[in-house]
This record gives C-alpha cells, structure tokens and sequence, in this order.
C-alpha cells in the first residue's frame, strides 16, 4: 500500500515542472516514503530513488528520506540484513539531492539527539556531510564553519573521560568523534593550503578553519586529562586530537608561535579581530591549553625558536598559568600547576629580574597557589609533595615559625603572622604523629621550641607587662581628666583622650590574650601527642 501511494505521488509530480512542486507534494513524498521504510519496502523504496525518470523529484524532494533513513540505522540491529540497504540508500540520498537542503537538513538531525545518542549520530552523518559540503563551491567557507560549529557544540556537553580507563570505554563516544572529526576536517584544510593564490572565499575557510581550532583548545582539549607515562602518549586519542589540531593551525598558517606569542599584545602581527573581540575568556582559554600542550606535552614544540630564554618563558607563561589556576576543575588546576613546575624547571636560580614584580601575574600566580593549597578539595592535588615533606619542609617551617628580632619582637605589629604560623603548626602537630614524622616537624622540634615557641611565651609575658603598665598610667591620667600619650610598639601615639588610649591598649592585650590561648593549645597537643607515642612504645 505503501509503495502504490508513493508511485502515485511520483506519477503525478513527474508531469510537473521544478517550480510548479507544491508544499502538499513534499509532505506527501515524505509520508510515504517513511511509511515504506516503516513496512519493510526497502529494496522497492531504493528502486525507486535509483530510477532516472524520478531524478528531478528526488533531487528536490529526496533530502526529506534522510531523517528517517538516518532512524532506521540507529534503531535497527546492527545484524539487520536490511542494513545495507540503508547505507546504501543514504549515499544514493547524497548523491542525488539538493546539497543546500541537505546540509541544513543533516545539520538539524546532529542537533536533535542529546547524551549517549550524540556520538553515534555524529559519527554517521559525518562522511555524508562532508561529501554534501565538497559539492557546495559556492559560500563553501560558511558552509563549513556552520557544520564545525553545530558539531562542536554538540560535542561540548559530552563529558570529557578522565581516566584511563574512561578513555578506553569512550562511553559517550568523545575519543571517537573527535578521531573522526579530524578526518572531516583534513580536506578542508588541505584545500586551504593548496590554494596559492589565496582568494577570498579561501581566506574565509580559514578563519573558519582557525575559529575551530580555537574552540577544541578551549573543548575539549581544556579539560582533557592525557595518559602518563608519556611512553603511553601514542596510544591517547585526546592527546592525538590536541597534535592535529596544532597541525591544523600550522598549516593555514598559524605555527603555535605565531599565535601564542601575539596573545595580549597591544599590536599583533596576526589579524584576526573577531577573535581579539572576545578575547577576555574564549581566547584566554584556548592560548592556555595551547601553552600547556606545547610547553608540558611537547607537541610540536620544535617549532619554538631556540633563542627564547627560559625566564622569558617563564614570563610568557605566567599569564596562561594564572588563567588555568583560576578554574575549578581538577584536570584544569593539575595543568595549571604542571605548566608552572615546567617553567620553573628550566629557569636557574636567582635569574630573575626584580621587575618582574611589577608583572600582575607573578603576584596573581601565588595567590592562586594558595587559593589550591587552602581551598582545594581534591585529593590528588593534596598527594604527598617533597616540598611539604621531610628537609624540603623543615626548611620552610624554620622561616615561618621565627621571631626575627627574639623576646623583643614587637608582637603587635607581627601578630597576624604569629597567628598564621601557629595555627600553621597547631595543624602539623594535629595531622602528623610522631612515630610517622611525614612533615619531619618532630625531629625538628626542640629547634622550634627554642626559636619559636620559648621566646613568644616571653615576648608575651613583657608586652602584657608594657602594656598593663600603659594601662595603668592611662587610668591615673584619666582621673587628672588631662591628655597624655603612650607608647606603642616603640612608637608615641599622639595625644589623644584617655577613654580612647584605653579602647587602644585593651585592645592590644585582648590581641596577646589571643595569642596566649593558641600557643597553650599548640603546647597543649604537642604535650598529648609525645604522651601518647610513649605510650604507644611503652607496649
């Protein structure tokens, strides 16, 4: 029944002009084609399509197929005997139809799906969509930049494996479709490169070309975790992904350095305007993954010149680590601080000029160190460091946990960093034990009572006196009702009235009383902690 109505449908509309199809006649040709695919009528539905006596209306009429061919190969079993006649019948499609109504009509089908069923369309439609494109010479450019932006955004809700494992069941089919869409994209961009006369429509593919590029450094590549060790990098298909496109931008025309080292400049030597006017974050993105993929990963990185020193690097790079450590995602921070390690690693020691300090992002940089250091919940970014273990950190407590100037330190004015390192050390002494002496804290110990914690307690004991005694002659002043001054941190306040002198000092040993009551606590669990590995030794 099926196949008779499309017969008829055909019989009618062969007697018609092009011009003279009606909307009607559309609508019709799709339901019975659909209801021929529905009843099993494959093969006639293929004769059909095949037959030259209907080649004007499938032409314009045939891209309504796709859709439901498309279906059927996602819904049947892949062991279908019929399936070939699906694949055959979609290429047949290709072949003979509109490639305008075609390319928007493959373009809506990638948008529909979403979760795990955007993969295995995409990986379908892509050599179709290819071909319809090639066809399309004229505007071949938005053509192109239409089909890489619908595809990339599709790809870009897919979640991004993370393990090893992830990546070998590629569960949303991530790794493969971005393996398939550097085959997609290869013709696209030898065509650029072949063309010598470079010719506007030319120049249009390739900032098309380079607008995609720039949106996988950003999605995927940005937050793709690549397998360690680098023995292993061949067999990475996101790391694969991330050399193609870097030998993408090289071949239309923008080598790494290029691009990299223009980024921020006042005055580029590469125009693209477009991208400079969204700079602030789709730009930022894109330029720190290509950083760390060149300068951590190694891809292509004999492309940089050797002239470059490595405190210029480091200079360069500061920028790209402060946009990485700005983000939360585990993968992005363990870049983040991977691409700083690198950039340390080959600056020697001491080569650095002061005015580098006058750089934001060496003083950004810290603070997004500390921000991870204090704040991050990941577990892998809290792994024991040989910096925060043993000698390397003993080296560190001893500048943290001193009083420059002994007894006499003027408490006061230090007490912020007095704070700071005792509630420093009051952690070190809660999360290590003695007997396990990660932090190397306890061998360490006697050192610090002696520089630290004896000559604080003293401190505390003579500015209490000095300022209970400032207290006192404020009080006996305030009787006379006259103005007098006092000394603080070896400095005279100016004269002021008695009730605010004394809101001054009170508040200074409210402020030794503060710290007083943290450095009993500290003591307090050193004292439990040594008890309690004696104990432990004692059995």
């Amino acid at each position: 029944m099926a196949v008779e109505e499309l017969q008829s449908i055909i019989k009618r509309c062969q007697i018609l002009e092009e011009q003279d199809f009606k909307e009607e006649d559309f609508g019709l040709f799709q339901l019975a084609g659909q209801r021929c695919l529905d009843e099993g009528h494959i093969d006639q539905l293929f004769e059909i399509i095949q037959n030259e006596k209907n080649k004007v209306i499938v032409k314009n009429m045939g891209w309504n197929l796709v859709g439901p061919v498309v279906r059927c190969l996602l819904w049947n079993d892949k062991e279908d005997d019929k399936r070939k006649y699906y694949f055959l019948m979609l290429d047949l499609l290709v072949e003979l139809c509109n490639p305008k109504e075609l390319l928007l009509g493959l373009l809506e089908l990638i948008e529909e799906p979403s979760g795990k069923q955007i993969s295995p369309v995409i990986l379908l439609l892509l050599r179709p969509l290819q071909t319809v494109i090639q066809k399309l010479w004229h505007n071949k450019a938005y053509s192109v930049g239409l089909a890489l932006s619908t595809l990339w955004s599709q790809l870009s809700v897919l979640p991004v494996p993370y393990t090893q494992g992830q990546m070998q069941a590629d569960e949303y089919g991530l790794c493969q479709c971005c393996e398939a869409l550097v085959e997609f994209t290869k013709p696209f961009v030898e065509e650029v490169t072949g063309d010598k006369e470079n010719s506007v429509e030319n120049e249009k593919l390739k900032d098309e070309l380079l607008k995609f590029c720039f949106k996988s450094l950003k999605c995927p590549l940005l937050t793709a975790q690549f397998l360690e060790p680098p023995e292993q990098a061949d067999t990475d298909p996101l790391r694969r992904f991330a050399a193609e496109i870097i030998g993408f931008l090289s071949a239309i025309g923008y080598p790494f350095p290029k691009v990299i080292f223009n980024h921020g400049r006042k005055k580029k030597t590469w125009d693209y305007l477009e991208f400079e006017e969204e700079e602030d974050k789709q730009l930022s993105d894109s330029m720190a993954s290509l950083a760390y993929l060149v300068f951590v990963q190694g891809i292509s990185i004999d492309q940089l010149p050797m002239v470059l020193s490595p405190s210029y690097l480091l200079q360069f790079n500061m920028g790209h680590i402060e946009v990485l450590l700005q983000r939360t995602e585990e993968s992005v921070l363990s870049k983040g601080l991977d691409l700083l390690e690198n950039s340390l690693l080959r600056t020697e020691d001491s080569s650095l000029l002061h005015q580098c300090l006058e750089i934001k992002s060496f003083l950004t940089v810290p603070q997004g160190l500390v921000k991870v250091m204090t704040l991050c919940p990941i577990e892998t970014l809290g792994t024991p460091n040989k910096w925060f273990t043993g000698p390397q950190l003993v080296s560190l407590l001893h500048l943290v946990l001193f009083l420059p100037e002994g007894a006499e330190t003027d408490l006061l004015q230090n007490s912020d960093r007095i704070m700071a390192s005792l509630n420093l050390l009051r952690y070190l002494v809660i999360k290590d034990n003695e007997n396990d002496n990660q932090t190397g804290l306890w061998t360490e110990l006697e050192k610090i009572e002696n520089n630290f914690l004896k000559p604080l307690h003293t401190g505390l004991n003579m500015s209490k006196a000095h300022y209970e005694a400032e207290i006192k002659n404020s009080q006996e002043v305030q009787k006379s009702k006259d103005l007098c001054s006092v000394t603080v941190g070896g400095e005279e306040i100016p004269n002021m009235p008695p009730e605010m002198q004394l809101k001054v000092l009170h508040s200074a040993l409210f402020t030794f009383d503060l710290i007083e009551s943290v450095l009993a606590r500290v003591e307090e669990l050193i004292e439990i902690k040594t008890k309690s590995t004696s104990d432990e030794n004692m059995r």
